[in-house]
């Protein structure tokens, strides 16, 4: 970046004391609270977050520096719920993520089911159908077990787990039957949702890396020199 681009002192100063501002008032909003849900603390944590968030950047561009502090976009954080108080319905959205580790091994399981049950993949036949396609293979294993078997028990059938997320959202009756079936996804809605649970290789890397530092600090220095040495061969102990 150019002199000429970069943010004056003044700014970063200006951007600093937006973030106290957005400070005091998100604090006001949370001591007035009224209820769980209250939309002047959601909005407030929204503006403290942009506050933080204009302030880090010009802070960076002015003096390449940045804060010791993250607070999460508004994106990540989900809307206040505007749902029914008592709702009648629900509808629970499930999405896991897998690898095909092992395919031989996919194949062989799937192999297994139609020897078992050749009707297991639509008709006589199938078996040499799923003895060389990992396409049949899982159509075969999915068809034969319920998809929170397949979890417990995916690194039997040579899958590897990936992200995975549950939402469950409230709803005062159940849909006509057939209504959203061709776009399961399409209709969720975000201020819907009772809660959300989600699973990412991701939050365990980064309290790895936590971990990591705090061993650090416990250790002698020719200890040190050894663990950092083992990191720098170790893919899973750097940060992106």
């Amino acid at each position: 970046m150019s002199d000429a681009a970069q943010p004056t002192a003044a700014e970063v100063r200006a951007a600093a004391e937006a973030v106290k501002a957005a400070l005091d008032r998100h604090l006001d909003a949370v001591e007035a609270r009224t209820g769980e849900d209250d939309p002047a603390v959601y909005d407030a944590f929204n503006a403290l977050a942009a506050a933080a968030e204009a302030y880090d950047e010009r802070l960076y561009d002015r003096y390449d520096e940045v804060t010791p502090f993250e607070i999460p976009a508004a994106d990540d954080a989900l809307p206040p719920y505007a749902g029914p108080d008592d709702p009648h319905a629900l509808t629970v959205l499930i999405r896991r993520d897998y690898a095909v580790a092992q395919p031989q091994r996919l194949l062989g399981q799937a192999q297994r089911i139609v020897d078992l049950d050749p009707e297991a993949d639509g008709g006589p036949g199938a078996g040499a159908v799923v003895g060389n396609s990992v396409h049949a293979a899982l159509g075969v294993l999915f068809g034969e077990y319920e998809p929170d078997e397949i979890a417990s028990r995916h690194k039997e059938f040579g899958l590897e787990e990936g992200d995975s997320t549950l939402w469950v959202s409230a709803a005062d009756d159940l849909p006509e039957p057939g209504e959203w079936l061709s776009t399961p996804f399409d209709q969720a809605d975000p201020q819907q949702i009772v809660c959300r649970f989600d699973v990412s290789s991701v939050f365990d890397d980064e309290e790895l890396l936590d971990g990591d530092d705090d061993d650090d600090e416990d250790d002698d220095g020719a200890d040190d020199d050894a663990d950092a040495s083992s990191a720098q061969g170790d893919p899973e102990g750097e940060r992106v």
